[in-house]
């Protein structure tokens, strides 16, 4: 008989996983996963750039590396978050990782012991829980508003959780609710780990994704940076296929983590990193931003409108001032996962809400993806998705 080992009871088949099995049917209107428009990756000039790194670097780019990452790509990485973020980074602080759910993992394995607790937002990143669970915490959800959570219960939870171990956050954009938070949520939450010295881990995914408002400083900038964690990727901004990420984390921190690198995969993927960091160097990457963010924000725009036309007052959603994602609030009693099997036999895909509540509830909740489909597929979705939930 095979045994397996117990962490393995922990972990579940990612919901979006399955749901885009079903989605690679192209009559399929999927708004499931947070896919980028492929239309918006710059073929051209990645193409360039790894022809340029080969040419550049020779057999270095086919060779092993450092387990760290390339240098000269983690000080872009350290120079760009802090003239954005003001990070208060430097190379050293940077680990880069094949992608941020590589990231998450670590911050899993280094972090948790089974019965350990994690703070999170309510609701929160499914694959962010899907990485926790595997080594065994207990989730303590923190009441959460359109501005962040809530400091009252934040610190309620802080002080009666005596193996909080870290606070996981999206304070930009947050998947899956869309949500920002607001300047003085972010010094609250600082202010508290720092009092309690509980590590907060910031996931940044769509930070550079913004639409309206200014950028906000990276909370490594508001609290102690001993005691931050920030997560940030190239996939959103440039292509999600390259698998290139990274963390800024401080020395003590970074020390347990590049123990976990290197007994995972060695190393980041040198030809991925020489190829980014050439692009950075040769290409305008804030004007390939700059037209990601006026396509996303056309079809977020496009996206809220056909639901005000079609749905009206039968559901609510916040209007994110970037991101990727809608999330629709609908009459209660109505399940959303029930309902998936139908909507997708009407060709249009979504992710139910209840996978991103770390404890249960959210039944009458779904995620919707404005960013992969074109506006009159967004339109003719939307408006069959409507009339689903009319009917019930």
């Amino acid at each position: 008989m095979i045994h397996f080992a117990r962490r393995m009871k922990h972990m579940n088949r990612s919901e979006i996983r399955e749901i885009l099995k079903v989605t690679e049917d192209p009559e399929i209107i999927s708004f499931a996963g947070g896919l980028p428009a492929p239309e918006a990756f710059p073929v051209t000039e990645l193409r360039e750039a790894a022809s340029l790194a080969l040419e550049t670097a020779g057999t270095k780019a086919l060779q092993y590396s450092l387990a760290e990452g390339l240098p000269s790509l983690r000080r872009k990485i350290a120079e760009r978050s802090c003239t954005l973020w003001d990070a208060n980074a430097r190379m050293e602080d940077v680990q880069i990782v094949n992608g941020s759910q590589q990231a998450l993992d670590f911050l899993g394995k280094i972090f948790l012991d089974e019965g350990d607790v994690v703070l999170c937002e309510n609701p929160t990143y499914l694959a962010a829980l899907s990485a926790f669970r595997a080594y065994g915490p207990r989730f303590a959800p923190v009441a959460t508003d359109d501005e962040g959570m809530l400091p009252d219960d934040l610190e309620q939870k802080l002080a009666s959780e005596k193996r909080a171990r870290f606070i996981y956050v999206i304070p930009d954009f947050q998947n899956p609710t869309g949500r920002s938070w607001s300047l003085e949520r972010r010094k609250a939450l600082t202010d508290l780990a720092d009092r309690f010295g509980v590590p907060v881990v910031e996931d940044n995914p769509y930070g550079e994704l913004r639409f309206e408002g200014e950028f906000l400083p990276s909370l490594r900038a508001l609290g102690n940076p001993d005691l931050t964690v920030s997560l940030g990727t190239f996939s959103k901004i440039l292509a999600p296929g390259l698998r290139v990420a990274w963390l800024i984390a401080p020395p003590a921190i970074l020390e347990q983590i590049i123990l976990a690198k290197q007994a995972a995969d060695l190393q980041p993927s040198t030809i991925s990193q020489m190829q980014i960091d050439t692009y950075l160097e040769r290409f305008d990457v804030n004007a390939q931003i700059a037209r990601i963010r006026a396509l996303y924000r056309a079809r977020r725009n496009c996206m809220a409108e056909a639901i005000r036309e079609t749905m009206g007052n039968t559901v609510s959603f916040p209007f994110p001032q970037g991101g990727l994602f809608l999330w629709l609030r609908l009459t209660e009693g109505i399940d959303t996962k029930a309902l998936l099997a139908e909507s997708i036999a009407r060709k249009v895909a979504y992710v139910p809400g209840e996978p991103f509540h770390a404890n249960g509830g959210g039944g009458n909740t779904m995620r919707l993806n404005f960013s992969y489909m074109p506006e009159e597929r967004i339109r003719e979705g939307i408006t069959r998705l409507a009339g689903l939930i009319k009917e019930h």
